[in-house]
């Protein structure tokens, strides 16, 4: 690949031997074909880094990044976007699938709605053998172009794939990097969020897999989920459970006060918050603005992903 690539995907992964190359293949098989694929090892033990370097060896758009050691999670999410080169920029997760036009049309809709984000299309959960299992009906209004409304959205989501979507890079170097308290994905996403309104592409192309070694089920504990996220959490008495939840409360403060934004919608953004608080003081989960869907979608992964027509 010669010249700067419009897109960076960034792509950190450990021990991900058993779906990695499902996910490569659906990648490099992308209508849009303007990008970078930076791959970073976080020191894996199985055959995570073979397949890297076989992949590398194909296709130019690839960079290989093998850590010496396993710096976690967090960090390593930073460092592939401290290493991207595009004006636009994915995160992309080893064991997820991705529909063959999701790069093109999310890309579209970034060109067509320049005060918008990040763009990202419907989705669905898949079981290991890419079965589609759960779709979702995405409810949250972050695509309000009134920076309260958006916060308070993703404030009391049960979640969503914002975190997956196409960024403008621009947008995400003003907000804090990814941090590895508890939920920090959450207040990330709502630190973007604050930054500009997110696109809603009306196409399901994007497949997150649920399976037994996924990061959130392999780590049942919040201390557990943070030690992955960043290994020096693993200490419990210099991160107890009580300072990692804490620095999700801190993280929400955090993001509305420096956010782009003016003093009357900071006060109405503290007001959700103050809202969110109090749920969760009573014990009141509220997460009435993204559900799954109960009807049968009738979607054949194979037939929309790249390097799977043949299954």
């Amino acid at each position: 690949m010669t010249g700067t690539p419009r897109l960076s995907i960034g792509l950190p992964v450990h021990n991900g031997e058993e779906y990695l190359a499902e996910s490569l293949e659906a990648l490099l098989g992308q209508t849009y074909e303007n990008f970078e694929l930076i791959l970073a090892d976080n020191a894996s033990t199985d055959g995570t880094a073979d397949i890297c370097r076989r992949y590398a060896r194909q296709d130019r758009r690839i960079r290989f990044l093998p850590l010496p050691r396993n710096i976690g999670a967090a960090p390593n999410h930073n460092l592939v976007f401290r290493e991207a080169r595009g004006e636009l920029f994915k995160w992309a997760s080893h064991d997820d699938l991705y529909g063959r036009d999701l790069l093109r049309r999310c890309v579209e809709a970034l060109d067509e709605h320049p005060e918008m984000v990040l763009a990202h299309a419907g989705t669905a959960i898949i079981d290991g053998a890419g079965g589609v299992t759960a779709p979702f009906e995405y409810r949250l209004a972050t695509d309000s172009p009134h920076p309260p409304t958006r916060f308070r959205a993703l404030l009391f989501a049960d979640g969503g794939d914002d975190f997956y979507g196409v960024i403008r890079a621009s947008a995400l170097r003003r907000v804090k990097p990814h941090d590895s308290y508890h939920h920090a994905d959450r207040t990330f996403v709502a630190d973007i969020a604050l930054q500009g309104p997110f696109f809603q592409v009306p196409e399901l192309l994007y497949f997150r897999r649920d399976h037994p070694d996924r990061a959130e089920r392999a780590n049942p504990t919040i201390r557990s989920r943070c030690a992955n996220l960043d290994p020096r959490r693993a200490d419990p008495l210099r991160h107890p459970a009580a300072r990692l939840l804490g620095g999700y409360v801190w993280g929400w403060i955090r993001i509305v006060q420096r956010a782009p934004i003016t003093p009357a919608e900071r006060r109405e953004c503290y007001r959700h918050l103050g809202e969110w608080l109090g749920r969760r003081a009573l014990r009141r989960e509220p997460s009435e603005e993204f559900a799954h869907v109960d009807n049968d979608l009738d979607v054949v992964v194979d037939a929309v992903v790249a390097g799977r027509g043949g299954r």
